[in-house]
């Protein structure tokens, strides 16, 4: 028994809805299949989810009608090509407006609002799976069982969620299922975090205890480092679960670096494969997997950082530094990424995305008040290097090859940290050296 899960490129229009139903159809094991909204393609420029949300937003009547005719269009042209029932469509748009007229507050509608590119995947495709004579059913995440927390945009599932997905074991036929979303104990919808389509999946494929997790996606597979820098580079057959998550957190968009978990802790391999070439090898994500001389098996990089750099002289003699700073940070509503730190100084690195200049300047007054540090600054325009592979720690030379890779490129490394991990490495640098320095350490460890 399989779960197969199609992403946004691969149910984008109607040729790709097509390819979706040869893939399934191919394979009778292939029983749960978990969709994701509408991407893009080329004859659509913008993800569904995007235009969702845009839609709720707009102020303007004009700008609103705009946004859902564009909506609705684009349903209209799939259902017209897929030839299912069209009645879908109207479907849609009263279900929008409904959400828009109840008393919810703002945040449960936009949920609402966004929860439809991925629900209206799974009726589509159960139609036309119905059409090209397989016994498909369409199977709402509350009658699947997966049940959240009350957390708008960021829901957590619940544990009780695994018993009820196990007994949808004993059923027959197909059932396409809308990811991305749960429901609440008080039956309210609310989502996972943005790309948790990848989630539901997992969270299936762990409840029903897969014998294989597939995530089909517009890719063979996964690459050593982003083939957007580096031309052609070396696939990976074979990645451990740990290596996948540290990847994905540091860049890699193949997977929801969170969309692993349920997976993992419930030890079924992953496999991922593309749409458009269903037949190619794909890479797999297992528990285990023989560690080789060379353990390196990829380089992720991503943007968008600060580092947060904390002096202060005989700072670690001073007891529970370390905790108000961080406590600082907390009560800002502000996570961090990684701590590097020294006898006297500290640098928290933050996403970017966590900041406003508001907390910037609330959070080096606070911690100049409160900690009387000698220096606090906050550095902009930073770039995240995670040189993976299990094993790491045991192995002689890593960090010799990656930083002679990175001087070789002339790139100065701001900060480097390990620790206990042996599974990555992380490299802080500046944002603008991030290609040159990716194509040097491929160059160091992969040719």
């Amino acid at each position: 028994m399989k779960v197969v899960k199609f992403g946004g490129s691969s149910v984008a229009d109607a040729n790709q809805i097509i390819k979706v139903g040869n893939i399934i159809k191919q394979d009778d094991q292939r029983k749960f299949i978990v969709v994701s909204a509408p991407g893009k393609s080329d004859k659509f420029t913008e993800k569904m989810t995007d235009q969702l949300i845009k839609f709720f937003h707009s102020e303007s009547k004009r700008d609103k009608d705009l946004y859902l005719q564009s909506i609705l269009d684009r349903y209209n042209r799939i259902t017209n090509e897929l030839k299912v029932d069209m009645t879908i469509v109207s479907e849609i748009e009263a279900t929008i407006y409904a959400i828009l007229q109840s008393d919810k507050d703002e945040a449960l509608k936009l949920d609402e609002i966004k929860a439809i590119g991925e629900d209206s995947s799974a009726k589509i495709i159960s139609l036309y799976l119905q059409k090209i004579g397989l016994e498909a059913t369409y199977l709402n995440p509350k009658d699947a069982g997966i049940i959240v927390s009350h957390e708008p945009g960021n829901a957590q599932l619940l544990p009780e969620s695994y018993d009820n997905i196990y007994q949808l074991r004993h059923q027959t036929g197909r059932f396409v299922i809308p990811g991305f979303f749960g429901y609440t104990k008080t039956n309210e919808l609310v989502t996972f975090s943005r790309g948790g389509s990848d989630i539901t999946g997992s969270i299936v494929a762990a409840g029903v205890k897969a014998s294989l997790y597939e995530n089909f996606t517009d890719v063979d597979s996964v690459y050593t480092v982003n083939p957007n820098i580096v031309k052609n580079p070396k696939k990976i057959d074979v990645l451990t679960y740990k290596e996948m998550r540290e990847l994905s957190y540091a860049g890699f968009s193949v997977f929801h670096d969170e969309a692993l978990m349920p997976a993992f802790k419930a030890n079924i391999p992953v496999a991922i494969k593309n749409t458009n070439n269903p037949e190619s090898k794909g890479t797999h994500i297992v528990q285990k997997r023989k560690h080789q001389k060379d353990c390196v098996v990829g380089i992720a990089s991503d943007t968008g950082f600060s580092s947060l750099y904390v002096r202060k002289y005989l700072m670690n003699r001073e007891i529970g530094f370390g905790r108000k700073l961080f406590a600082i940070l907390e009560e800002e509503g502000v996570s961090f990424e990684h701590a590097p730190s020294g006898i006297d100084d500290m640098s928290v690195i933050i996403r970017d995305t966590q900041l406003t200049s508001e907390k910037e300047e609330n959070i080096i007054n606070r911690i100049n008040k409160e900690l009387h540090p000698d220096t606090v600054q906050l550095e902009h325009g930073l770039a995240m290097i995670m040189v993976v592979g299990e094993g790491m720690m045991n192995t002689l030379g890593i960090a010799h090859k990656a930083t002679t890779a990175l001087k070789r490129a002339e790139v100065n490394i701001r900060m480097i940290n390990q620790g206990s991990s042996e599974v990555s490495m992380m490299f802080g640098i500046l944002k603008s050296d991030i290609e040159k320095a990716i194509v040097s350490l491929y160059d160091m460890f992969f040719q």
